[in-house]
């Protein structure tokens, strides 16, 4: 069968298909080798521009036909790749003698083995794979969770003075306030995007096993190490490693993992808040002509976008756990585990951006029900007891605690009117009781955030 939305094994590229296509442009095999080029080109260049005497000659004229070798870079070129691959049976090498053919066109005949000069594969693999990850980042990841933040922003703005009753231990508590319950989950997700902010994008440089032998050897009166850091800090925008083996520590992107990690547990914790306000009627979901909720039960409108966002956030979570755990460990200089692993990074991130998505989707759908959330807090009277017995503690009253426990612990229920009789038999001024008689369970909401 042919490969497309309904034969491919993953759903990421079938059912899904939609939602990630356009990961294609920095995960797929097609990426990566064009990332590589990329890597391959920039490298030559900046070779050009390092003062080696063979390519002092170079002076620059040529470097945007170079870069459109990347920028121009097609499927077919991609396929020529693949097909000297088979050949070759190295990915990367196939790649060298890509750019030689290329070069060739444009008549760069003595320059071809300053393509990938003094380079092990590594030195690509460990730039590309972080500069496709930098850009899906700052394309993908950060613009959709911030399109959900300032969804959420805006519902909270919506709800900022609607009065809920809260429940902690899945109990009735200390009544709050449905825009500042919102406003949470913001904060956090906040706080932890700027914290992967701050996570560098690591790039190992430096031969075969990270001490460029093979560059100092041909060219020993060459600072090669404020090259590599120029070359992969200034040119590819990263950050690199500074004493490496083989391979990138990977202890950053590690960290980078862990920082979606945290944040994909916060969209969890609010797709199930979400999921378990519907369930209790605070909200109605928006009816879609034509979409069905039950194939048995026609009434059912069902919170499908945050069960399908959780789903997600779980799968995504599980693989960032193992690629945080098993990409910083590699036996001595390198094994060839974290290859494999590596190829899989835009599959955890592809979950993660279906859950976004999800979720935006279920958040868009929310009708808020205010008649429930008001008879919630009329059901739960005994609530306002926390702020009852908190005015007798300041007024001096002897044991207020205990007095209201035996007031609210009962299973026949309390009620306004039976708080209103036991505040008149406190003994306490009246001006007292007509403080403590104001309060009720939908504005003892505590301070407006």
């Amino acid at each position: 069968m042919n490969l497309s939305a309904l034969t491919a094994v993953s759903p990421i590229d079938g059912r899904y298909h939609n939602a990630t296509n356009e990961l294609s442009n920095f995960f797929s095999e097609f990426a990566l080798i064009k990332y590589r080029v990329l890597v391959e080109v920039e490298y030559f260049i900046a070779l050009c521009e390092s003062g080696i005497p063979q390519l002092k000659h170079f002076d620059g004229s040529l470097n945007n036909k170079l870069r459109d070798i990347y920028k121009n870079f097609s499927l077919a070129d991609a396929q020529w790749i693949k097909d000297q691959e088979k050949v070759t049976n190295h990915d990367v090498k196939a790649v060298e003698y890509f750019l030689k053919h290329e070069f060739e066109k444009l008549n760069l005949h003595d320059s071809l083995e300053f393509i990938h000069f003094g380079l092990t594969s590594q030195d690509i693999n460990n730039t590309a794979i972080p500069y496709s990850w930098k850009e899906a980042v700052n394309q993908v990841y950060l613009p959709q969770i911030n399109e959900l933040t300032n969804e959420l922003k805006e519902l909270a703005g919506q709800w900022a003075a609607i009065p809920m009753l809260a429940r902690t231990h899945g109990q009735p508590a200390s009544p709050t306030r449905l825009g500042k319950e919102i406003h949470v989950f913001i904060e956090r997700i906040e706080k932890q995007l700027t914290l992967l902010q701050q996570v560098p994008f690591s790039a190992k440089f430096g031969g075969a096993t990270g001490n460029f032998n093979a560059h100092h050897v041909a060219y020993p009166q060459t600072d090669w190490v404020a090259f590599g850091n120029k070359f992969v800090n200034d040119s590819l925008g990263l950050s690199r490693s500074q004493t490496t083996t083989q391979i990138e520590h990977y202890d950053n992107f590690a960290a980078s993992c862990d920082a979606f990690k945290r944040i994909n547990n916060i969209l969890i914790d609010l797709c199930r808040d979400m999921w378990t306000y519907i369930s209790m009627d605070y909200f109605k979901q928006k009816i879609t002509a034509g979409q069905i909720g039950s194939s048995a039960m026609p009434h059912k409108v069902n919170p499908i976008d945050f069960e399908n966002a959780e789903g997600n956030l779980g799968l995504a979570n599980a693989l960032f756990e193992h690629l945080a755990a098993k990409l910083p460990i590699s036996r001595l200089q390198r094994d060839l585990t974290d290859s494999t692993v590596l190829r899989n990074i835009g599959v955890p991130f592809a979950h993660t951006v279906i859950a976004i998505k999800s979720s935006l989707r279920g958040l868009r759908k929310l009708i808020l029900n205010e008649a429930a959330l008001q008879a919630d807090l009329e059901n739960n009277w005994a609530v306002v007891a926390e702020a009852i017995q908190t005015i007798l503690r300041r007024e001096g009253y002897p044991k207020p605690y205990e007095a209201l426990k035996d007031l609210t612990r009962t299973n026949t229920g309390v009620s306004q009117e039976t708080i209103a009789t036991f505040v008149e038999g406190l003994n306490v001024s009246q001006a007292i009781k007509e403080e403590i008689k104001g309060i009720t369970p939908s504005n003892y909401t505590g301070i407006v955030q």
